[in-house]
């Protein structure tokens, strides 16, 4: 029988109301710290929430699932993630606008679909590798292969698109090792979730 209306406590404010606010008005902030850091020397700023906000939604959340539910899940929420991703991506810079890109998506193509398809990869390759471990070396192996292959197949799908400006050796390092660097922190998570009785595959 589940608790009845009357049942509540302080955790209960804490991570229903407190923490879910705390975390969307972060959001909010970073939104609108890109914002005001949009152009001139201030670009690296811009450069560096752009690639956070990139990992949180491709890469962590589909390997967290993977890691603490299965692969399907995992798998799954990459391919929600990399395409709400891909399509904000698509509405944010134009790239259906002939004006801001004479080739339209058609230059963006590979890399749109490199997105979905890479986070698909690391949520789908985190699961299957970790098989509901709860080992916390396990996790960051599996998390780290799966963010690795993930990121080195994004590489090579940037190649393929004719609008692609990810090229050379600092290039193939910022998309392969931020990604290799969520492999390693994401597990730690995952293990906290744990601890609190948040894996769905408890026995």
């Amino acid at each position: 029988m589940g608790l009845s209306w009357k049942e509540w406590n302080r955790s209960d404010i804490i991570y229903g109301i407190i923490a879910p606010l705390v975390v969307v008005l972060v959001i909010v902030g970073l939104s609108l710290v890109s914002s005001f850091f949009r152009s001139g020397s201030t670009g690296i700023v811009t450069g560096i929430i752009s690639e956070i906000e990139e990992m949180v939604v491709i890469v962590g959340v589909p390997l967290l699932l993977g890691l603490t539910w299965n692969r399907w899940a995992g798998g799954a929420a990459g391919f929600l993630m990399g395409t709400a991703y891909s399509i904000w991506f698509a509405v944010q810079y134009g790239v259906f606008s002939y004006g801001t890109f004479p080739r339209g998506a058609t230059g963006f193509g590979p890399t749109l679909l490199g997105w979905v398809l890479s986070a698909m990869l690391i949520g789908y390759m985190a699961g299957a590798l970790n098989k509901r471990s709860e080992n916390f070396l396990r996790m960051v192996i599996a998390g780290v292969i799966s963010t690795t292959v993930g990121g080195v197949f994004l590489f090579g799908m940037f190649q393929l698109s004719s609008s692609n400006v990810m090229i050379g050796v600092d290039a193939f390092l910022l998309t392969v090792l931020t990604r290799t660097a969520a492999g390693v922190i994401i597990p730690i998570i995952a293990k906290v979730f744990m601890w609190y009785g948040v894996a769905l595959h408890k026995t």
